[in-house]
């Protein structure tokens, strides 16, 4: 089964309304998969709103994918995944200066391989 999910964790420190820490999202993807699918790209909706009420705030995407298969083509998959979700926030209007694509690949072994088939973005990391 193929989930996408919104997580929204902002580690916050809150002056009145604004957010002054990172806040993190996450888009999970289908085995051998980069395509965003319908949910992926209400989340990056989500992401890009924020982005843009954040201007000037680095935004880090990084490409994750399970360690099925070589090294290299988990790397490969991670990041086109990256890339996608780059691209996705570019043409929802964030400006692409800002963003930073990181191909992890299929490093994550203490998760279950659906868990590690994500990209994770990042607002106010450097």
């Amino acid at each position: 089964m193929r989930r996408t999910f919104l997580i929204a964790i902002p580690l916050l420190l809150l002056a009145g309304c604004q957010i002054l820490g990172p806040e993190r999202f996450v888009v999970f993807y289908g085995q051998g998969s980069s395509q965003l699918d319908a949910q992926g790209q209400q989340v990056l909706a989500t992401v890009a709103e924020r982005a843009k009420q954040r201007p000037g705030t680095p935004v880090v995407v990084s490409g994750y994918a399970d360690p099925a298969g070589t090294a290299d083509a988990a790397k490969k998959l991670a990041a086109q995944r990256a890339q996608a979700v780059a691209d996705a926030l570019t043409r929802a209007g964030v400006d692409g200066q800002r963003i930073r694509r990181r191909a992890i690949g299929g490093v994550d072994y203490s998760m279950d391989s659906i868990e590690s088939r994500r990209v994770e973005i990042t607002l106010g990391e450097n």
